[in-house]
């Protein structure tokens, strides 16, 4: 194994090896080391750009070493010559928890990352402190029929443009058109359609009940709703599999867990896990968005808010989007409660 480190921005970036694969993982925040497992496919470097993913990992990282890595084949972890498979996952997963140098850890499974970090908790018993489970499922061939289990694997490997934005739509169900065109364009940058693809095959045929069962330590399934592309059925049946597991839903249509009530969720992993302090928030606005917010409270529409502010009826338009992108929300409604509780000031 090859272990090299560089030094981004407020993220500790590493490189280390799973079965001759590459494996970038970084690193941010102090104490007991957290091991993000992603879901499907990421990028470490673009997710940390992507404000409310960061914020998360931010108010984790008040109580833990928070370790995020990408599947190689994805994101920082390429070039890769190995075919996708639930066994070099699990061999990343073990890798970068080695290269943490950790003997105990805390695992926070995403999606596709819910397997692995179940497979990992039942084959290392006594190794894991606790398991957060985000969007997780047991039984891969619940999640859609048979064909759709063929065609959209089919559909990212053949038109990589057109499949990227009908799981963006599926995916980032809370975002609006431009968050969701925004996720297209990540999902293209961080993995080619052939591993796209792979990985979206992988997560129809998981089968995780035997290792559920199997886990010994405390755990926490959490589950949107609402979510488009897994039933929050299946996350029920997930945390039932569980022996002591706890599960809590939240609002929401989003499977992909920053898209969407950041503060809910991080407050839920932060109470889980013992950490103190504020869970994530969005990022405050500009004063100009701040402005637009106070508007659309008072009930303005876009011409009476261009007319106020003497600007442009798009440019208030677009201001308006792009607070609902910053704060996470869908309607003009969210905003002018979010003002009106005294968050916008």
């Amino acid at each position: 194994m090859t272990l090299t480190r560089t030094l981004s921005v407020q993220q500790r970036i590493a490189h280390t090896e799973a079965d001759g694969q590459p494996v970038a993982f970084a690193e941010s925040g102090d104490g007991p080391v957290l091991v993000c497992v992603p879901g499907w496919i990421s990028d470490i470097e673009l997710g940390w750009a992507i404000r409310p993913e960061r914020a998360v990992a931010e108010a984790l990282g008040r109580g833990r070493r928070v370790v995020r890595y990408d599947l190689p084949g994805c994101g920082r972890s390429r070039p890769a010559g190995a075919v996708p498979s639930f066994e070099l996952a699990l061999a990343a997963l073990d890798a970068v928890i080695a290269a943490s140098g950790a003997d105990r850890v805390d695992l926070y499974g995403i999606s596709f990352g819910t397997a692995v970090a179940l497979a990992w908790a039942a084959a290392h018993p006594g190794r894991t402190r606790s398991l957060v489970l985000y969007g997780g499922w047991a039984d891969g061939a619940a999640l859609a029929p048979p064909e759709l289990r063929e065609r959209i694997p089919a559909l990212v490997r053949a038109h990589w443009g057109l499949g990227s934005d009908v799981l963006a739509d599926i995916f980032a169900a809370d975002a609006d058109a431009t968050g969701r065109a925004s996720f297209a364009r990540y999902q293209r940058a961080a993995a080619s359609a052939e591993t796209a693809a792979d990985i979206l095959a992988l997560s129809y045929r998981v089968d995780a009940a035997t290792d559920a069962h199997a886990v010994d330590c405390p755990a926490l399934v959490i589950h949107r709703g609402e979510d488009r592309a897994v039933p929050v059925a299946e996350g029920r049946r997930l945390a039932a599999l569980i022996p002591g597991a706890r599960f809590e839903a939240l609002p929401g249509r989003s499977h992909i867990p920053y898209l969407g009530d950041v503060t809910a969720l991080s407050a839920l992993m932060l109470r889980f896990l013992g950490i103190a302090g504020p869970p994530a928030v969005p990022p405050a606005l500009t004063p100009r968005q701040r402005e637009v917010a106070a508007l659309v409270a008072d009930g303005l529409t876009n011409r009476e808010i261009a007319l106020a502010l003497t600007i442009t009826e798009k440019s208030a338009e677009s201001h308006i989007e792009h607070i609902l992108t910053r704060l996470g929300f869908r309607s003009r409604a969210q905003i002018a409660a979010w003002f009106a509780s005294g968050s916008g000031s």
